[in-house]
């Protein structure tokens, strides 16, 4: 086979690989024009509202599989820090120490995974697995044997007291919009921004690639720790946000599955899980992907029990794809 006949088919095959999420997104995203009664601009909004949680979340996810690690724990983490700033408003009425708090709350269950993973040297799966009941056994616990007072007068739920001087200002915040376009969806776009900067244009973020296949050298920059603390952080700003829009955090709910569709995210943004590979703009497509995929199944009406085996499907393709299309390129680049 000739160098030009085999360069294109090599050529295609390293794009489809590279950016497997804009095709992904693309293919979702039309089926989505499809089945619903009309593309309107507020349904699209609403994607990017409704992806803000995981988007951001999945952002530090990516961080963590960069370095070939995994983070189990976030959505435990996400209901146990929600519940706490739910807490710290109805005890402040303040919007600021609320948001202050679920950053820095955050951090530190952040900085527990990230101490045991990167220097004692315990597995993430298994650091993040018992972190994982933890995290969701304490937001249960809590929320059962605190003043009732603080968690807004619920027997389950951690809600936002109504009577609170900020609670309006904070929900409208949650809710509202600039131009048409979603806060939070402004929020996860400008995040996005500034991880694609940090992992792309800092030498932190050539450390973090570096370092995806050189376990010792991670250690030895603190690396592990590092992403699993700003993991944390993020889950914070996701879980001020989700009281933000919802003005309350259920500890048996509140971030179910979303260790799972924070992982899927980052595959389905071209993450690799084997680490040093990937892009953090990717995460942004892979999120609002679910979301989408949330939005096909309603609208065809069909069963919410399939809405997770056809995430997995997507999942498996899409990593199927990362995996095979570099083969081709390499197998064509030889044949050149």
């Amino acid at each position: 086979m000739s160098k030009k006949n085999t360069a294109v088919p090599g050529r295609i095959a390293g794009f489809l690989g590279e950016n497997s999420y804009i095709i992904v997104f693309v293919a979702i995203f039309i089926v989505y024009a499809l089945t619903t009664n009309g593309l309107t601009w507020s349904g699209m909004m609403n994607v990017f509202r409704h992806s803000a949680v995981i988007g951001i979340i999945g952002l530090g996810m990516g961080l963590i599989c960069i370095t070939g690690e995994i983070d189990l724990s976030v959505g435990s983490m996400l209901a146990l820090d929600g519940g706490f700033s739910v807490i710290i408003f109805n005890m402040t009425n303040s919007i600021v120490l609320t948001f202050l708090f679920a950053v820095l709350f955050g951090a530190f269950c952040g900085l527990i995974n990230g101490v045991m993973v990167g220097w004692i040297q315990m597995p993430a799966f298994i650091v993040t697995l018992a972190t994982m009941l933890i995290y969701r056994s304490f937001a249960q616990y809590f929320c059962q044997h605190v003043d009732k007072a603080l968690i807004g007068g619920g027997s389950s739920v951690y809600k936002m007291a109504n009577s609170q001087s900020s609670y309006q200002t904070l929900y409208n915040f949650g809710n509202g919009k600039v131009s048409t376009i979603p806060i939070v969806g402004l929020i996860l776009i400008i995040m996005t921004l500034v991880f694609v900067y940090i992992t792309t244009s800092t030498k932190y973020g050539k450390k973090v690639y570096a370092v995806g296949s050189n376990m010792k050298g991670a250690q030895m920059a603190g690396i592990n720790t590092a992403v699993f603390v700003i993991a944390g952080a993020l889950v914070g700003i996701g879980a001020f946000l989700w009281i933000a829009m919802n003005a309350s955090a259920d500890p048996a709910t509140t971030g179910n599955s979303y260790e799972m569709y924070a992982i899927a995210a980052a595959v389905l943004g071209g993450i690799s899980m084997s680490g040093g590979k990937g892009k953090c703009l990717g995460i942004l497509f892979g999120a609002m992907s679910y979301t989408i995929i949330d939005k096909i199944i309603v609208s065809l009406k069909m069963d919410s029990l399939i809405n997770n085996a056809i995430k997995g499907i997507i999942l498996l393709i899409v990593i199927m794809v990362q995996i095979v299309g570099p083969q081709i390129k390499q197998k064509f680049k030889k044949t050149e």
